[in-house]
């Protein structure tokens, strides 16, 4: 090791001192017992053959560490001009949900396609009336002896048909559950509207929650940058030294890089709003909804049978219920009674050239290849999976009232825990800067501040946005929202 007053020491020292800026004699008085420490180390890192080696191999090893240079953005990307959002309530947003969304759209056919299905039904109860006619030419008349037309050249024919269902048990049985169809795709069409409700609640806020992570984001930039210009005012005003200049320089580039990100999550959450809603375009936030009242317990617990997604789950498993009692239907005969009038030009001697024909029709099945115990045997199970279904709805609501009740809970003393934290992040930086100004500390202390304040205040929004979300959670859970 070389000593003190060696030229290697005294040469690596004033390499450092200049490095560091220091303004001469008084300056390395003011930081010697501070960078002391470090100007030794210099000095025996840039004494003999290893020290050499040192610094040639630094440099490459610390331009590894940087990336890769990029090609600039095209100029149609750069002068690209996108539409900007739509600024919307929270309460409009939930109603373009629930009008316009595309699974409301879909669910609002579903009842048309069942009011459908419900005319077809029905028709097969109903009278049926049928005109038909027929034009015939032969190559000549048949006739016998004395004149008596047995079939013309050309035969003219028409016939009207009324058919009436006179005991029909399977058609009204068919119609019934045709009307219950439409009970089911009404009570379907709620449930889909109220879980689009909720989708646009829960993306509404996260817009503002990425509002919030731009606003806290920007200011992490400003601070930054602050801190940046003073270091440079200090490093021309011939007190600081250019390794603060730098630390501040990179943390300003760090806070703005999380700015961008933050830019980049509020275009995909507008983006996601509008979806949602139905919309062309990008929806954004204006305000946040109004604190609402909470249920306690009990009366949350007992909200459970009036959600809408209960309800429907009520309602398919009637529905199926039914249509398997109603199987009894397919064993029973069906009476039919028809009567026709016809016209023929010209008569025969089998069809005059006018009258009619009245007919009843009785049908009964007997043997069917074991159509009808199949078929109510699949309906069985279509009524046992219903009945499993809203069984299942049922503990979900119930758990879904319970765990709302602890997430909200457990969020808000989260969110508690974030605000001090932020809190305490603010003062420590506020105190490192005046420590820093006053020449106690380098400004790492400063950097590590701001990124600790920066880190606190996004992890108060994000529990922010935690409660909030909880929020909506227990009000859809109690049956409250929308």
């Amino acid at each position: 090791m070389r000593s003190p007053s060696s030229p290697g020491y005294r040469a690596a020292s004033a390499r450092l001192a200049e490095f560091l800026g220091a303004p001469g004699r008084a300056g390395a008085r003011r930081r010697g017992a501070r960078h002391s420490g470090a100007a030794l180390v210099l000095a025996l890192l840039t004494a003999g053959p290893v020290a050499a080696r040192a610094q040639a191999e630094a440099p490459a090893a610390a331009r590894a560490l940087l990336p890769p240079e990029l090609s600039p953005l095209p100029d149609a990307i750069l002068k690209a001009r996108v539409a900007g959002p739509e600024a919307v309530t929270f309460e409009e947003a939930v109603e373009r949900a629930v009008r316009y969304g595309t699974s409301s759209l879909v669910s609002l056919q579903e009842i048309v396609r069942a009011q459908g299905l419900l005319g077809q039904a029905r028709s097969a109860a109903l009278p049926l009336v049928t005109l038909s006619g027929s034009y015939t030419l032969i190559d000549h008349q048949r006739a016998i002896v004395g004149g008596i037309l047995i079939q013309g050249q050309q035969t003219l024919y028409g016939s009207a048909t009324l058919s009436v269902p006179l005991v029909a048990p399977q058609a009204w049985v068919g119609w019934a559950q045709g009307a219950e169809g439409i009970d089911v795709a009404v009570a379907s069409d709620a449930s889909v509207r109220r879980t689009a409700a909720i989708t646009a609640a829960h993306a509404y806020l996260t817009v503002v929650a990425a509002h919030r992570t731009v606003e806290v984001s920007d200011t992490a930039v400003a601070t930054s940058r602050a801190h940046y210009d003073y270091s440079l005012a200090r490093r021309r005003g011939g007190v600081g030294n250019e390794l603060d200049v730098k630390r501040a320089e990179q943390e300003m580039a760090a806070s703005d890089v999380q700015l961008q990100a933050a830019y980049t999550a509020l275009a995909r959450s507008r983006e996601a709003l509008g979806i949602i809603c139905g919309s062309q375009l990008p929806l954004d936030s204006t305000s946040l909804p109004t604190a609402p009242s909470y249920p306690d317990l009990e009366q949350a617990e007992g909200g459970i049978e009036g959600r809408e997604d209960v309800r429907a789950a009520k309602e398919q498993a009637k529905a199926a219920r039914a249509v398997w009692k109603e199987s009894w239907a397919d064993w029973m005969p069906i009476l039919t009674g028809s009567l026709q009038g016809f016209l023929q030009n010209p008569a025969t001697t089998a069809t005059p050239s006018e009258g009619w024909i009245a007919q009843l029709i009785l049908t009964l099945p007997l043997f069917e290849g074991g159509l009808r115990p199949a078929l109510s045997q699949q309906r069985e199970a279509l009524a046992r999976e219903s009945e499993a279904q809203l069984r299942g709805a049922l503990l979900q609501a119930g758990s879904d009232v319970r765990v709302s009740f602890e997430a909200l809970r457990y969020a808000f003393a989260g969110y508690e825990a974030a605000r001090r934290g932020a809190v305490s992040a603010v003062a420590a930086l506020d105190l490192a800067n005046q420590a820093y100004r006053a020449g106690a500390t380098s400004n790492l202390e400063v950097i590590d501040a701001e990124q600790r304040a920066r880190d606190a205040a996004l992890t108060a929004v994000i529990a922010e946005d935690a409660v909030r979300q909880a929020r909506v959670d227990l009000l859809a859970a109690a049956g409250r929202f929308p």
